[in-house]
């Protein structure tokens, strides 16, 4: 495969892996990603003991509030200084906050139960208030919000956890229902305000547009699953809002002209990630009437929408904030497949067979881990070092 990321001449020297947030956390988060199916296989036979979180809730809360959250931390740092025209987190700060995240990994793996739970709520809260600073400073109210979403997944991490050591009782899984909830929103707030610039940029005369009644729609729709979702009212109001908030989405992701991405894939592999989010939606519908199961709408959310959006992003912005082309080498290439091979997998094979669902599981795994793995490799010197233009960050 021929190579993008090297440039003609060395890079500088020096290790830059706490220059900028995006650095130390794509870098762990993918890390972490690609290893957790062998931290899934071991917790199934038993070899890591007995362990505070175990079997299906640890795979949910890890995916959640350790993989998703880091990458989302990591990128609203790196976003928020250009958004404030402030410092975000660099230096030992930084390191403080990637180790706070690493101390969360660990600390569900031990039976220290309270521990566990502080630190994991804690990492959210400290993000948010790394990031109100620079806003408050630069008077950014336009990005306030961000700082209340973090701390809404502090919360949602901390009711998972009292839930868990049996504090407080909650109806199912709630805590990593708003979780996923949230994220869901980011992901809209977000790809709502690059997947269009993005398009528009790389694919001259794309076209795609916005408009502010379907923008409007969209989010709007997105809070009021999240209200159904603490409300818990299933049955029809929890199909009718899904139903409609999947309408809008679809309106939304059309307006960008998906069709005239195909040959950019810096481009179309946000497109197909965001198309996961109205089948998510879909099959939060069809859940309620039991004709589908319900972790297939999950991971429609999780592998396909949540993956998609977060290897599409890790490679643009790593290439974007280390001065490297705009432009897809066969390697992304090769991440962005296996990423979408998984979710494919995950969600569409179970559904056509359900006979097949454990093979579907476990090539999904695969297949995810094999992405992000390469993403890990392929971009660890991207990470580490300087910038090759020598600017900071």
């Amino acid at each position: 495969m021929s190579s993008q990321l090297l440039p003609s001449t060395a890079p500088r020297a020096g290790f830059a892996l706490w220059q900028l947030g995006f650095r130390p956390f794509y870098l762990f988060a993918s890390i972490f990603t690609a290893l957790s199916v062998g931290l899934w296989a071991l917790q199934f036979t038993g070899r890591l003991g007995r362990p505070y979180l175990a079997g299906p809730v640890w795979h949910a809360h890890e995916m959640l509030f350790g993989f998703t959250l880091a990458v989302v931390v990591g990128f609203l740092f790196t976003a928020g200084r250009n958004w404030s025209n402030q410092p975000t987190p660099t230096g030992w700060p930084l390191a403080a906050l990637a180790l706070l995240w690493v101390a969360g990994r660990v600390l569900v793996l031990t039976p220290y139960g309270w521990a566990a739970a502080l630190v994991n709520a804690a990492f959210p809260a400290a993000a948010a208030i790394a990031l109100a600073v620079p806003f408050w400073r630069a008077g950014v109210r336009r990005n306030y919000f961000f700082v209340g979403l973090l701390l809404v997944m502090s919360g949602a991490v901390l009711a998972t956890h009292l839930q868990q050591l049996g504090i407080i009782a909650l109806p199912g899984w709630v805590g990593i229902q708003i979780g996923l909830d949230t994220v869901l929103f980011i992901l809209a707030v977000m790809g709502g305000r690059v997947i269009p610039m993005f398009t528009n940029n790389g694919i001259p005369g794309a076209g795609a547009t916005r408009n502010q009644w379907v923008e409007r729609a969209a989010l709007g729709s997105t809070l009021a699953v999240m209200a159904a979702d603490v409300l818990r009212p299933d049955g029809m109001p929890l199909v009718l809002v899904a139903a409609t908030c999947a309408l809008a989405h679809a309106i939304r992701w059309s307006l960008w002209r998906p069709w005239r991405t195909l040959r950019t894939p810096l481009v179309w592999v946000l497109h197909l990630a965001y198309l996961w989010i109205p089948v998510h939606l879909v099959l939060r519908s069809v859940a309620q009437f039991g004709l589908v199961a319900p972790s297939r709408a999950a991971h429609a959310l999780t592998v396909g929408a949540i993956g998609g959006l977060i290897i599409g992003m890790m490679t643009r912005t790593a290439r974007g904030h280390t001065a490297r082309p705009l432009r897809a080498d066969a390697w992304d290439v090769a991440c962005y497949t296996l990423v979408s091979l998984a979710a494919f997998v995950r969600v569409a094979l179970p559904l056509a067979f359900p006979q097949l669902l454990h093979e579907a599981v476990g090539a999904s795994a695969l297949l995810w881990s094999a992405g992000f793995g390469l993403y890990a490799v392929r971009y660890w010197p991207v990470l580490t070092r300087a910038r090759l233009d020598g600017k900071p960050g």
